[in-house]
């Protein structure tokens, strides 16, 4: 992937952590269908969040079911240890939280080492400031916009901020990472974080716990694409 072109649309990653998993290779298509690149994957362990979900398997299926760019949010603790089986797997990008990788450099290099994206991921209270030693070195950063560990949160207004310091960041060094944001969005308010300089929105229940996720996908991207546009 590259990163978005000057006032250039944002893409949508569906988060499958809200999706009817018994339909979900019918879901993905439907949302390929309706021009979906990426999909966003929620690893959590029931360790550095309260919940339990999916594991490298599952990442393994979903790569024999789609050609799609699987994004790998790995909210889980010891992430070193996970990283090149999550990259074996399939996974094209592959996040980590400041907060769970107390050697971050490596942990960064080890994903690239194994072939995957590396991105970096702060929760709504980690100060931008913690990730600056970081930042020229990641492929994308993900702020978190609600506190991770399950989906159908309300959107935490003051993470905009940190979405606009990163992007202030960005500008201000020539660096070419991607911003990524995850939490609370949906038509109501993902004109916002585009336009603070989100460059990929993940969404979960906004997309998959509607009658149809292929159309609300495709109304998010244009609600995105109208913010950018009012933008310019």
């Amino acid at each position: 992937m590259s990163p978005r072109q000057a006032n250039g649309p944002a893409e949508i990653a569906p988060s499958i952590l809200a999706a009817d998993f018994a339909r979900l290779g019918e879901q993905i298509e439907a949302l390929k269908a309706a021009g979906c690149k990426l999909l966003h994957v929620d690893v959590m362990d029931g360790h550095f969040v309260p919940n339990i979900t999916i594991g490298v398997p599952v990442v393994r299926s979903l790569r024999g079911a789609t050609d799609l760019v699987l994004d790998c949010h790995l909210m889980i603790s010891e992430p070193d240890r996970y990283v090149e089986a999550f990259a074996q797997a399939g996974a094209d990008m592959i996040s980590v939280h400041q907060e769970a990788a107390p050697h971050l450099d490596r942990t960064l290099n080890a994903i690239r080492a194994a072939g995957a994206e590396a991105g970096v991921v702060a929760n709504p209270a980690t100060p931008v400031a913690t990730l600056s030693e970081v930042l020229p070195q990641v492929d994308f950063v993900l702020v978190m916009s609600v506190n991770p560990g399950f989906g159908g949160q309300k959107f935490i207004p003051y993470t905009l901020d940190k979405l606009r310091q990163l992007a202030e960041w960005r500008a201000a060094h020539g660096a070419d990472f991607r911003l990524e944001v995850d939490g609370g969005i949906g038509v109501e308010n993902i004109g916002e974080v585009v336009r603070a300089g989100a460059d990929i929105v993940v969404a979960g229940t906004s997309i998959f716990h509607t009658p149809n996720p292929a159309e609300s996908f495709t109304e998010l991207r244009r609600a995105a694409s109208q913010a950018i546009a009012q933008k310019v």
